[in-house]
């Protein structure tokens, strides 16, 4: 599906204030997943933490059908107006996209409901993203696998609910293993959480995490129904 208006959310701190990551990321994470994106034939916005209501106005939301979120340090800056506002858009229908250490921004441990920690550790292992459900569409073209020759390990025990859908485990030289693309339904809308992303390293630069991502977001995409009605209604007459 193209032509999805797509939101890309970042906190956009870490570059501000770390020249090394202001060397891999130049233009934020942010720019960098909406240059990969581009050739996806999205709508694509881009929205930051330092903007006014982070970038995230109802009119945004309302005109958003995908939100892809990344945050580290900086989640509790994060508004509750805002997470609220989130909170119902994607009850209503909007696919959520969460990335790497978005797994604790108050928006996913919200829809979650539990405290989505886990193990981690910097250490420049390698990492393999295994797909574990060749058949669902946010698998659609890879490998059976995707490695990465550097990155930040993510390990178990995640505190998640469990997926309604793995499509994701990834494997760390260091042994661990991790639930790393763990899909959910919350009301109407669609979550995808994906873990490769941390930013000194040049992941999300990468083509195939470009395909990955864009998977998700065509997954995600709300379908045309019409309003749900609830609540007290009339008795049905025919």
């Amino acid at each position: 599906m193209s032509n999805l208006r797509v939101t890309i959310w970042h906190e956009y701190r870490h570059e501000k204030h770390d020249e090394r990551v202001a060397s891999v990321y130049p233009e934020g994470i942010h720019g960098a997943l909406a240059k990969g994106l581009a050739p996806c034939g999205f709508d694509i916005r881009t929205a930051t933490l330092d903007e006014p209501e982070h970038g995230l106005t109802q009119e945004v939301l309302d005109n958003t059908d995908v939100l892809t979120w990344w945050g580290h340090m900086a989640h509790h800056e994060v508004s509750d107006e805002i997470v609220d506002r989130v909170q119902d858009r994607v009850l209503n229908g909007m696919g959520l996209i969460v990335l790497h250490s978005g797994h604790l921004s108050k928006i996913f441990r919200r829809l979650m409901g539990t405290g989505c920690m886990l193990k981690w550790r910097e250490a420049d292992e390698k990492e393999r993203i295994w797909v574990v459900d060749p058949s669902h569409p946010i698998c659609d073209g890879l490998p059976e696998y995707i490695e990465l020759e550097a990155a930040e390990m993510y390990g178990e025990h995640f505190d998640i609910p469990p997926p309604d859908t793995l499509v994701f485990i990834s494997w760390f030289e260091g042994g661990e293993v991790f639930r790393s693309g763990c899909c959910y339904q919350r009301g109407q809308g669609k979550i995808f959480y994906f873990r490769p992303g941390h930013e000194t390293y040049p992941i999300f630069h990468m083509p195939i995490i470009h395909q990955v991502i864009a998977n998700g977001i065509n997954w995600a995409a709300p379908v045309s129904n019409p309003p749900m009605v609830r609540g007290n209604i009339p008795e049905f007459m025919s």
